[in-house]
Parts: structure tokens; C-alpha cells; sequence
């Protein structure tokens, strides 16, 4: 047997699945390690959900951390915690990490690792923490095998990692909170020394085996060479870097090198996996979601298909090396970064299953793959795409399309698509469509000003998927907003200063080293505080969509949440709203989901997308729900906190909900 297999074999026996029970627990942030998002409990069902009720609520203090910094606009309460013994374990925006009863909700302790509140980035945000168990004890309350914790804090205790929105990876003693100091530098590893000050970290590390591995996030549309987006593995006992490597080929051996053309290309930065990472510890595999390259608009310094940018890869979780890749978009002109984590199922063919894994991305696109080799298993085609129009642009003349499913969210705006609450909306939103050019999915950015339609948070956003492996559909919210991207030569920048202010005011790529500028919009209305209060395109705006995998057909699409006042505006709740963050499926049949701009917590029907259940939250759940069950009773967890940049209320809410006790 070979050295990593070996290794692996051992990891499998000395570290079982974590949580109560395989399905029941949630001791990852995608609830397993490949991202099912799926509990197996029924206590809560379809029969009785109407009666659940708030079990307990904990308040972070985090709105108070904020007072008299930039963080406050940015912020964003993301976190969906995970469950060790009896502890859940979240982050909040500004990187704390906090232990609470899973029961009570009463605090055990916090840890800060001090961020600079007035940093430059573009929001804060920490979807959440991972842990790495070393020993499996019995507990008594619940009788059942859970991970627990050594209280000396030693070489085999149960820790936790973060990295931080300022380029840290931190080890804590999931008992404490305390830094491991045998783990790195005093319990820190500094992830932007020798790679640049850009890395960020706003999604929880994968761990597999004695490895905890971490992508990036990377501000990408500010200049072309931008900080790389290497993927790193680290041993969870001392921080000793293992192996790293980069998406972008640096070595003309690699065969992908030759798909990077241009005297600069192989300097571009990015193509760094942002969101979560998803592991297979018995086939020894990370599978990584990829971005666009830098800058996001422009590709003129890296003509190509640039592989392995925007793919889904999967390397040998032990050494780091290639095993195969994947890539959903050519030459990336349009920051259609994969957003979603990959999710890891046994897929249905004939009367039994193959592993695959199931990619969801901004486009609305979901691709099925072999989890061995990367083929497809439903069918895609590489279908012609419009042409750049903008001088050095050359855009890859196809893209990959899957036959099945069918794409979701907005695939095309025309005037016909304009909408509007009064003659006045509707006629604004109709000259805005009328000025831009859209020729499909794929138009290129322009001088004249396009629509992209997803836009870049269209589509299938970071909350991702879920997944019922009994009934074998997959569910997914889904975002229906069109953005517009128009590209303005560089040497034009002063002029426009002078002449037209306005045309440089909002969201500005500034595109470094390129001959262009980028401004980017959306199709929306927005009120006098910039908060959007509608789309210029016909609803719905948000929706919850089912998927049956086997035949690839649409079972049910429904709209998520409202944006408009329903008293003013009745029909407003059949309009959707925007959404971010996740869904979560039970074997109670029910999907929970926050996420939209209502404030509101609901659980649907998994088999019909009925609303089931409804709970107005104190602040905005821009987040992933979780569930698991203690003592007997199951509990769903939903942080409540808002976003700063989507203008939803803010908080300090971690919430459960349960069944009324006996």
C-alpha cells in the first residue's frame, strides 16, 4: 500500500466522522465534509414544525466591537457554527470565536484574536471555524460516542482553526479558547508572509487527516498581479507548511502553462478558492472551488482559457499534487468565481451509484462530475459565446454548458424583461436596458456598457446547496440579479474627473496594470440610503428551487422571502427577495432557510416547496442554518446578524429553535 494511503487508512481509524452520530451531528460547517448540508433527524417534520418555538437565544456583543470603526457598513454575520459533545463552536465577523452550551446557549468562553477594525476590506465576514479531533469518549447524558476535548491541552486535544480577515491561521484548545502555542507561532500562522498583503480569510479551513488546509479570499479586481491563490496544507499539531499549490502554472513544464498566453500572463494573480473546500478522506482528495483570475473584467494580459482558474480541482489531499480539474468558465471575464462549496454525493445511475460531485456556480449552472476522474455524468456542451468588442480583449469563442439541469436564475434581459412598481420605475428601468448590450450569459464587458445576466452574485451564490441522499434531490436558493459592467479607458480617468464626477462614483475596479478601468452596477433600485429596494427586471428575485438528479428535471421552484412592503404591496410575497447565505435539508422533509431581506426564518416542504413555518428574527440571517439533536431533542441554529453591504438589519443573534419540551 503506498506511503499516503497508509497514512490516510490511519487517519480514517483514529479519526471517525465527528458529531453524534453520521447524519445527526453537524461537526462541519457544510454539516459533513462534503457539504451535504443534510441531517438525518425527524423530529422536527412537516407534521409539526408549525409548533417550534425559540429554545434560547445568545447575544455576541458583536454591533458594541464595532463602535467608531469602519466595520459597522461591512459586516456581515455569516457564521454557521458546528457541534462537538455538547459545545457549538462559530465565529463572528470580526474573527472572535465562541463556545456555548449547545443546550442553553450559555457562553463557556471567547477568544479575539484582536483584528484591526479599520482595515481595508471589502466586508467584514467569517463563515465559521473547523475542529480537528484526536480521541473519541463517551457521553453519558446523551449515550452516545461524541468527540471530546483533552482538558492538559496537549499534542492529541480537541482544537479549533480560524483564519482570520486579516491573513492569520489560529489553533485554539476547543476546551479553553486558549491559542495552542505549539502550533505555529504561538498559535498563529501569518498566511500572507512571503505571499502578499491581500490574503484574507473569510471561510472556515478544510480539515482531513493530520492536515488543516486553507485557500483565500483576495480583493481581484484592483490590479492584474495580484496576490497568488495558493492553496496551502499545514499539520495540525505543529503549523509546519506540508505542501502548497498555486492554481495558476508558474513552471513552463506544467501542461496547463500554455493555456496562460501573453508576456505578463503568468504573473496575474487570484484564481484563489474563497469558499469552502471539501474533502474525501478515503479517496485522499481536496476538492477546491477556484476563481477568476485578476483583474476580474479584463483579460487582456492573460489571454487563454487559463486553466486552472474558475475550476473545480481535486488534489491528493496528502502531497498537494494535481489529480484532475474541471473548469466551468474559459477565460473568466465576468468574476464568475465558483461561490458554492462542492458537494460530495453518491450519485443514482441504473440500481446503483456512483461517488460525484456536484458543482453549483453563479451562472445558475450545475455540473455532476465522477469524483475519481472529473467526467461528467450528466451531459455538457461547449457552445459558441459573443465576442469582445473591447480592443486587446479576446474572449474564449465557447463556453461549457450542461444539457441537464436545465440553468437556473436569469438567463436574458430585454426591454420585454423591465419592471417597475409605478409608470415611472418601469419606464426608468426600461431606458437603463435599452443602453446596454446583452447577447446571452456570456456578453463580454465593453465600452458601451453590458448586462450580465447572473450578474456575479447571481446565480448560485456562497450559501450554496443541499442535498437528500434518501430522496436524491438537491436544493439550492438562487439569486436573479442582472449586473452592468462598462469598461473606460485609463487615459480617460482625469477627464472624467472633471467633467462627469458621477461616472466614477460607486463601484470602481481600478484594473492596475490593464488599459482599463471597470464600473460595475446592478439592475436595481435603490433608496436615498443606497439600500436596494427592488429590481428593474420582472420578478421573482429570489427563489428555492428542487432538483431531481437522477432524471436532471426541475421538481419545484418557489419564490424566497420579499423585498417590498407586503401591506403596500401584496403581491410582494410571491416576488422573492435577494438572498444570501444557505439552505439546510431534515428527514423531517423540511428545507430551512433565512437568508432574504425580510428578517424572516422558514421552513419549507421539501416535497411540494410549501411554507411550512415562518419566524420574523431580530436581525437579518444572511446565513447558513445547522441542526442536531441532544438529550433528545433536536434544536435548528440560525445566526441573526445582518449584512452592512446589502443594508439588512444588524445584530448579535445566534438563535435555536426546538419543539415545545415535553
Amino acid at each position: 500500500m503506498p506511503h499516503r494511503l497508509i497514512y490516510f487508512a490511519i487517519a480514517l481509524i483514529a479519526f471517525p466522522l465527528v458529531g453524534i452520530a453520521q447524519g445527526t451531528g453537524w461537526s462541519y460547517y457544510g454539516q459533513d465534509a462534503g457539504g451535504r448540508r443534510y441531517t438525518a433527524l425527524q423530529q422536527i417534520n412537516a407534521g409539526n414544525v408549525s409548533r417550534l418555538k425559540l429554545a434560547w437565544t445568545y447575544r455576541t456583543g458583536e454591533l458594541a466591537t464595532y463602535a467608531g470603526t469602519n466595520a459597522l457598513e461591512k459586516a456581515c454575520f455569516e457564521t454557521t457554527p458546528i457541534l462537538i459533545g455538547r459545545s457549538l463552536y462559530f465565529s463572528t465577523a470580526s474573527d472572535r470565536v465562541i463556545s456555548v452550551d449547545a443546550a442553553t446557549g450559555q457562553q463557556h468562553w471567547v477568544y479575539d484574536p484582536k483584528v484591526d477594525l479599520n482595515g481595508d476590506y471589502s466586508e467584514f465576514s467569517s463563515r465559521g471555524v473547523a475542529a480537528w479531533p484526536a480521541k473519541r469518549t463517551s457521553d453519558t447524558r446523551s449515550g452516545s460516542a461524541v468527540v471530546g476535548p483533552d482538558r492538559n491541552a496537549g499534542r492529541d486535544s480537541l482544537r479549533l482553526f480560524i483564519g482570520t480577515i486579516d491573513g492569520r491561521l489560529i489553533a485554539l484548545d476547543a476546551h479553553t479558547g486558549h491559542p495552542l502555542t505549539a502550533f505555529g507561532d504561538n498559535g498563529t500562522i501569518n498566511l500572507r508572509a512571503g505571499v502578499g498583503k491581500d490574503i484574507q480569510e473569510t471561510s472556515p479551513p478544510a480539515v482531513i487527516g493530520d492536515l488543516v488546509i486553507v485557500g483565500s479570499a483576495i480583493g481581484d479586481n484592483q490590479r492584474f498581479d495580484e496576490a497568488p491563490g495558493v492553496i496551502r496544507a499545514y499539520s495540525v499539531h505543529t503549523g509546519q507548511l506540508i505542501w502548497a499549490w498555486d492554481p495558476i502554472p508558474r513552471d513552463p513544464a506544467d501542461s496547463a502553462y500554455a493555456t496562460w498566453i501573453g508576456p505578463k500572463a503568468h504573473r496575474t494573480g487570484a484564481a484563489n478558492a474563497w469558499s469552502i473546500l471539501s474533502t474525501d478522506a478515503a479517496r485522499d482528495l481536496v476538492f477546491v472551488p477556484t476563481s477568476c483570475p485578476s483583474p476580474d473584467y479584463y483579460g487582456g494580459e492573460r489571454l487563454g482559457s487559463n486553466l486552472h482558474a474558475n475550476s473545480l480541482v481535486a488534489l491528493r489531499a496528502s502531497t498537494g499534487k494535481l489529480v484532475w480539474s474541471f473548469q466551468v468558465v474559459h477565460h473568466d471575464l465576468w468574476d464568475f468565481d465558483i461561490a458554492a462549496q462542492p458537494v460530495l454525493i453518491d450519485f443514482p445511475i441504473g440500481s446503483g451509484t456512483v461517488p460525484a460531485v456536484v458543482i453549483g456556480t453563479k451562472m445558475g449552472f450545475i455540473y455532476v462530475l465522477d469524483r475519481e476522474t472529473g467526467k461528467p455524468l450528466l451531459p455538457v456542451e461547449e457552445r459558441p459565446v459573443p465576442a469582445s468588442t473591447l480592443p486587446g480583449e479576446q474572449a474564449w469563442p465557447t463556453q461549457p454548458f450542461p444539457v441537464k439541469p436545465a440553468p437556473l436564475g436569469l438567463q436574458s434581459v430585454t426591454v420585454a424583461d423591465a419592471w417597475g412598481p409605478t409608470p415611472e420605475d418601469l419606464a426608468d428601468a426600461k431606458r437603463r436596458i435599452a443602453q446596454l448590450r446583452f447577447e446571452g450569459p456570456f456578453t463580454p464587458p465593453g465600452f458601451q456598457g453590458t448586462i450580465m445576466a447572473p450578474g456575479n452574485v447571481g446565480g448560485i451564490h456562497w450559501g450554496g446547496m443541499c442535498y437528500d441522499p434518501v430522496a436524491g434531490i438537491l436544493y439550492t436558493n438562487v439569486n436573479r440579479l442582472a449586473a452592468v459592467i462598462r469598461m473606460m479607458p485609463r487615459e480617460q480617468v482625469d477627464s472624467l474627473r472633471k467633467e462627469n464626477p458621477e461616472s466614477l462614483r460607486g463601484e470602481i475596479g481600478w484594473q492596475r496594470g490593464t488599459p482599463y478601468i471597470m464600473k460595475r452596477d446592478y439592475l436595481v433600485k435603490r433608496n436615498d440610503q443606497g439600500v436596494v429596494t427592488f429590481l428593474q427586471t420582472k420578478p421573482p428575485w429570489g427563489t428555492l428551487v428542487a432538483i431531481d438528479l437522477r432524471s436532471g428535471a426541475k421538481k419545484w421552484e418557489v419564490p424566497l422571502g420579499y423585498m417590498l412592503d407586503p401591506a403596500k404591496y401584496p403581491e410582494s410575497r410571491e416576488w422573492g427577495s435577494l438572498n444570501f447565505g444557505g439552505a439546510i435539508v431534515t428527514g423531517g422533509h423540511l428545507i430551512f432557510v433565512a437568508a432574504s431581506m425580510d428578517s424572516h426564518f422558514r421552513a419549507f416542504d421539501s416535497r411540494t416547496g410549501k411554507v411550512l413555518w415562518e419566524y420574523a428574527l431580530p436581525a437579518s440571517g444572511q446565513a447558513t442554518p445547522m441542526s442536531y439533536e441532544l438529550d433528545g431533542r433536536q434544536y435548528v441554529v440560525i445566526a441573526a446578524g445582518g449584512h452592512g453591504k446589502l443594508g439588512t438589519k444588524q445584530g448579535d443573534y445566534l438563535m435555536a429553535f426546538a419543539l415545545p419540551a415535553p
